[in-house]
């Protein structure tokens, strides 16, 4: 495992601040986040804080290179670009798990960064398996 984030968002507090600053929309949401209700916002945005927690670097990425989208049978999913992909790349992430919820007003997210452990037989396709 690389790292586990967590995040949390008052959905009335991320709303009051979009009405406030109209231009965080489009600064913290991907298009095709932003006409999602305000729960689900909020818990794009606490994903998003969540992913660089997980990455160990809070803060250092561009709010757009997180997306979190769904599967057809409505599993939530990370798509990482720019930034926040080249470092997951480079400290061997395999696999996002993510989990959202919301209740009593907050967003919550949490995300796994998990690797692979490579072994010697990984490398060499002749290598036998293990029996």
């Amino acid at each position: 495992m690389v790292g586990v984030g967590v995040d949390v968002v008052d959905i009335v507090r991320l709303v009051d601040s979009l009405h406030r600053t109209p231009a965080l929309v489009d600064r913290l949401l991907t298009p095709s986040e932003r006409s999602l209700s305000d729960a689900s916002r909020a818990g794009r945005v606490a994903a998003k804080e969540a992913v660089g927690k997980a990455l160990g670097h809070p803060g250092d990425f561009s709010w757009q290179d997180v997306t979190v989208e769904r599967t057809a049978d409505g599993r939530p999913y990370l798509v990482l670009r720019g930034a926040t992909e080249r470092c997951a790349r480079a400290l061997g992430v395999t696999h996002l798990h993510l989990s959202l919820s919301h209740d009593g007003g907050v967003a919550t997210a949490i995300v796994v960064a998990e690797r692979t452990v490579r072994t010697a037989t990984d490398d060499d396709p002749t290598a036998k398996e293990p029996r």
